[in-house]
């Protein structure tokens, strides 16, 4: 008896887990899955229909009498207006405002560095013109000392332009000079207004050294012309030998010039 009846119950739990696992197809089911994703909103898969002449009991139960307007309206988040495909519509829209707002911030960041660039006193230094031009000729001016000032010059005239004040006077003008040129070369300023600065300056540079080279040459000058001066005082000049010959000679080479 007591086996009968744990194969009966062994055949009961058998046939309750066979029944369990059957695959259930309800195509209501699977046609509403269906429409709440994205692969059909087709009017004539609402399940269950409406039947001949409009009489399927089902069909009032599920769609008639509580949800009358349900299949009317596409659901579909991914639909042609679909709360999904709105949303992807706008998140490209925004995408498309947001590559135009890098593209102006872009340009105007650029515009911003070139105009840095042009007016900057930290990169004049990087200028063509400069490089290549006005870094030469400021040169003198720039890295001026004592012994570029006098350098070429005798002794004799170093010290007479050290004591006339003449050096101290040169000296201070390219100082000077040299404070505006760095000034020009430092400034923010526009590229233009700073080659004019340059052009200035350096023509002020050559009105100074032009008047620094007279003055050395008036002061060998007058080094000479004291020196001489010294030599009458003293009576002592060169007489060449003269013989007879010597003015028939020079008379020989007047009468031939004149010819």
């Amino acid at each position: 008896m007591k086996k009968l009846f744990f194969l009966f119950a062994f055949c009961f739990c058998v046939s309750a887990s066979c029944f369990a696992q059957s695959e259930v197809n309800d195509e209501a089911l699977r046609y509403q899955e269906q429409r709440m994703v994205f692969q059909q909103w087709d009017q004539n898969k609402f399940k269950p229909s409406k039947g001949f002449l409009s009489l399927n009991p089902y069909y009032w139960l599920v769609w008639g009498l509580f949800h009358p307007d349900y299949h009317k309206t596409d659901l579909r988040p991914l639909s042609a207006n679909g709360p999904q495909t709105q949303r992807i519509a706008f998140v490209a829209a925004m995408s498309n405002t947001d590559n135009h707002y890098k593209l102006q911030s872009d340009t105007v960041k650029n515009t911003a560095l070139s105009q840095v660039a042009a007016t900057s006193g930290l990169l004049s230094g990087a200028d063509p013109l400069w490089v290549l031009y006005y870094k030469n000729q400021f040169y003198p001016v720039l890295n001026n000392s004592p012994a570029s000032i006098l350098s070429g010059l005798s002794p004799q005239v170093s010290a007479k332009l050290v004591s006339e004040g003449t050096y101290s006077w040169y000296k201070n003008e390219l100082d000077m000079l040299k404070q505006r040129v760095q000034g020009a070369h430092d400034a923010d300023i526009d590229r233009g207004p700073r080659i004019l600065a340059y052009y200035r300056l350096l023509n002020d540079y050559r009105r100074l050294a032009g008047v620094w080279s007279i003055r050395t040459a008036s002061a060998q000058s007058t080094l000479d012309m004291t020196k001489q001066q010294q030599h009458l005082n003293t009576g002592f000049t060169g007489v060449p030998d003269w013989t007879p010959q010597t003015d028939i000679s020079i008379a020989n080479k007047i009468l031939q010039k004149v010819k």
